[in-house]
């Protein structure tokens, strides 16, 4: 399974720089005039992951493979993007598409870059977004409930589904995303979202934009940015989307010689997958093997042969056990052979649930 990440914002808040960056390709259209971006990118980007570096080290295969993320560039949204305004429509339905949104903010000042709405004002540009998703999820859900209440005419086992459909419209409708509806949790309300997918149920991450004047401290754009994500149980970080570009191309050492010579820790793009893994609740587990040491990403939670199900089906269908070794375990003993001989390799059973960097070797019969 891969995560998939939609790119929202505003025209001209940085959004295509920033896909540039997460690609390592200069194959997003960066302009200074709204719509550049007509069509969604897409590209298939690693998961940047140090622990496949420690485990490549000891096992020296032929190859390594990271997990990835899939992020689509959406063209800029605008005010009315839910009633076609700016070819909103199009846009808002690749979103639909992701698993995950990061929201694009500028909180930067430049009399050079145009800002759709004639001055840099945070609150105002999120809301301005956040309103048209609630509307374009308006739409659909009030679609839903016609032809839920027409069904249900005749089969009355669909009402609680119509019942559930009408309460999360009023919902909608006074402004609240489907994430903060009462009974989300519901076995209704996961029925209707099967087909109804709903954006707003999205998790979000708030990407507040600045110069490169703006990485040493936070302004007050970023300030209220990283306040208005807090307040609304949502992640943030600053980013600044033209040195990313800028160190696209840099090899690992080069990159975090230049973060420091800027005063910051971690590159705001490593932040972003990180957060999206987190808000998404996938953990990553290792396969490791003279030909090929490879990160998989699964749900926290998934047992072992659910686990086993993202290399082959067969696997999950034939499991019959797990070998497996905590990440600690194989770097300490310094491999499958010494963790083996120190105990630490674990027989584990169609019960186990797989942690966050277990090196696992599966065995299975079909």
């Amino acid at each position: 399974m891969a995560l998939s990440i939609g790119i929202v914002g505003l025209p001209n808040v940085g959004k295509s720089t920033l896909f540039n960056a997460l690609t390592k390709a200069q194959n997003a259209e960066a302009a200074n005039y709204p719509f550049c971006t007509i069509e969604p990118n897409k590209a298939i980007v690693a998961v940047p992951d140090k622990r496949l570096s420690h485990l490549s080290e000891i096992v020296k295969p032929q190859k390594v493979q990271t997990a990835i993320v899939e992020f689509t560039d959406i063209a800029g949204l605008v005010k009315g993007a839910s009633q076609g305004a700016g070819l909103g429509n199009q846009f808002l339905s690749h979103i639909r598409e992701t698993s995950a949104i990061l929201h694009v903010v500028r909180c930067f000042e430049d009399e050079n870059i145009i800002h759709v709405d004639g001055n840099v004002n945070p609150l105002r540009d999120i809301e301005v977004i956040n309103t048209e998703l609630i509307l374009a999820d308006i739409q659909a859900v009030e679609n839903r409930v016609m032809r839920l209440e027409k069904l249900a005419k005749t089969d009355r086992k669909l009402q609680p589904l119509a019942d559930t459909a009408k309460k999360l419209l009023g919902h909608l409708n006074i402004g609240e995303p489907a994430v903060t509806f009462s009974e989300k949790e519901s076995d209704a309300f996961i029925e209707l979202t099967k087909e109804t997918r709903l954006i707003t149920l999205k998790p979000v991450i708030y990407a507040a934009n600045v110069d490169e004047d703006g990485l040493a401290g936070d302004n007050e754009h970023v300030k209220t940015v990283h306040d208005f994500a807090a307040k609304h149980n949502a992640k943030s970080v600053k980013i600044c989307a033209k040195i990313e570009e800028e160190m696209a191309g840099m090899s690992d050492g080069e990159r975090n010689e230049f973060l420091e010579s800027l005063g910051v820790a971690e590159g705001g793009l490593d932040q972003i997958i990180q957060h999206s893994y987190h808000a998404l609740g996938l953990i990553s587990y290792f396969t490791a093997g003279v030909k090929e040491v490879r990160a998989w990403t699964i749900q926290a939670g998934w047992k072992a042969p659910k686990a086993a199900s993202v290399i082959h089906n067969d696997f999950e269908r034939g499991f019959i056990r797990a070998e497996v070794i905590a990440f600690a375990d194989f770097i300490g003993c310094n491999g499958e052979s010494g963790a083996r001989n120190s105990g630490k390799l674990r027989t584990e059973g169609k019960e186990y649930v797989v942690g966050n960097g277990d090196v696992v070797h599966f065995l299975f019969n079909v």
